[in-house]
């Protein structure tokens, strides 16, 4: 695998962990719990990645924003009684151990809490591989730079040497607004024909493809 990269950041929701179809049902759910009308599924896929605030405000505009935390907690009701189902994407963890026996620093920036992604990390097993991680209620939500700045800073690299893989156009703009290059791949959140309009280096559709452009250009 090359170097070309020092470092790598990976969003984790539908990039690593087979998990927004799980988001998108949680949510409705929460919705249909408090009797509030619930997102399509479209809508819902669309605000993967978004900090809790932001992603409701998109996701159910009618609500009255003193009712999201009430969704909040359904929300995380429904989906840690399901969380330890979900799987990582088959090559996702030999990918990441790759990288790591590289040399390549490796970094999260996610729009889950804190605690959802200490959870999540520790539950996969990956823990022991990512050098900084940034989460929504750490930083400005995306595609705000911020995470991508912090781990940056925290790391001792420049947007030159740092590449970010996302599924989601969140993901994309933050990379942008960062002046960071990124990789998107179409098998998570959002769709094959909205990821390529932000012309991201490459577009994968399965994970096959994001490590072979990761061993000939990473």
């Amino acid at each position: 695998m090359g170097r070309n990269y020092r470092l790598v950041v990976f969003d984790w929701d539908g990039t690593l962990l087979d998990s927004a179809g799980a988001i998108v049902a949680c949510m409705r759910a929460a919705a249909i719990d408090l009797d509030l009308p619930p997102p399509d599924e479209k809508t819902a896929r669309h605000v993967i990645g978004l900090g809790l605030h932001d992603a409701l405000s998109q996701a159910m505009p009618d609500v009255p924003s003193s009712e999201y935390q009430r969704v909040a907690e359904r929300y995380r009701h429904h989906y840690l009684a399901q969380d330890h189902q979900l799987s990582l994407f088959a090559g996702a963890r030999e990918l990441v151990e790759e990288l790591s026996q590289t040399g390549c620093l490796l970094g999260v920036a996610t729009g889950k809490s804190r605690l959802g992604l200490n959870r999540a990390l520790e539950t996969s097993g990956l823990k022991r591989y990512f050098h900084a991680t940034r989460c929504a209620d750490e930083c400005s939500s995306k595609p705000a730079p911020d995470m991508l700045r912090e781990i940056m800073d925290e790391l001792d690299t420049v947007p030159d040497q740092t590449l970010m893989i996302g599924d989601t156009i969140h993901d994309l703009q933050m990379a942008k607004n960062a002046g960071v290059g990124a990789l998107a791949v179409g098998y998570g959140a959002h769709s094959r024909e909205v990821l390529q309009a932000e012309r991201p280096l490459g577009l994968f559709d399965e994970f096959a493809q994001l490590t072979e452009w990761l061993r000939r250009h990473g």
